[in-house]
């Protein structure tokens, strides 16, 4: 069920890193093969009794929160393609993804209570964010298993398609994303997550920065050109 085990997050927190500095990609797929999209955080060889203190702090900093923030943090645009049962850790990396694609059949569980345990992976910060904080409560008090179909109702998730066309639509997506204007889309990221930690004031001077800076690139040039001459933009991601 893909369970995340140490090795696994760090390689992806790489393979984010590589995405953000190389122009050549432009677009990010998260999935999954098997029955699961991920089952949370492997706990095989997790220590029994009492942790020292700031054991369990220290974990979560360097590794749930290191891993959402990777997918919130990367600058090219992520989807998610949510294959099966996304629980815990699973759950919280699919909803910090930009686009949201989900079989049907998938289910997003926030595990932790059932555990006894809270919710880490930055979820008490990102489903008030999506769903508000009443729905975020019930969510995460009972541990419910939600279906793709309800995720999607909720708007936390964008699409739900029968399960043999989820990589199809993802490449899909993937790809009008590839062709689009990178540097801007990334900029708009930052300024979609970053819009609800700000004030209004703040929110308006980053978007006209984000403005004036994207004007500099060859993409934007290219978009007005496009737009004078009557024809299509041909966006090279810079």
């Amino acid at each position: 069920m893909n369970a995340v085990t140490p090795d696994q997050r760090e390689r992806i927190i790489a393979l984010l890193a590589a995405a953000s500095s190389d122009p050549a990609i432009r677009a990010v797929v998260v999935t999954a093969t098997g029955r699961g999209f991920c089952a949370g955080a492997d706990l095989r060889g997790t220590p029994s009794g009492a942790p020292a203190p700031g054991d369990v702090a220290r974990t979560i900093r360097l590794g749930a929160q290191r891993l959402i923030g990777a997918v919130l943090d990367c600058e090219k645009p992520v989807i998610a393609a949510v294959n099966g049962t996304a629980a815990g850790i699973g759950a919280h990396l699919a909803f910090a993804c930009d686009l949201v694609l989900a079989a049907e059949g998938a289910r997003f569980i926030e595990v932790f209570a059932r555990r006894g345990l809270v919710p880490d992976g930055g979820g008490a910060y990102l489903l008030p964010r999506l769903v508000g904080p009443r729905r975020a409560k019930e969510l995460m008090f009972f541990g419910d298993a939600l279906s793709a179909e309800e995720a999607a109702r909720l708007g936390l998730v964008n699409r739900v398609v029968p399960a043999d066309a989820l990589e199809k639509t993802a490449q899909t997506w993937s790809t009008r994303l590839a062709t689009g204007p990178t540097r801007a889309l990334a900029l708009t990221k930052h300024l979609i997550n970053t819009s609800l930690d700000t004030d209004r004031a703040t929110s308006f001077a980053t978007e006209a920065a984000s403005q004036e800076l994207n004007m500099t690139t060859h993409d934007a040039q290219e978009g007005v050109r496009a737009f004078l001459e009557r024809r299509a933009p041909r966006f090279e991601g810079r």
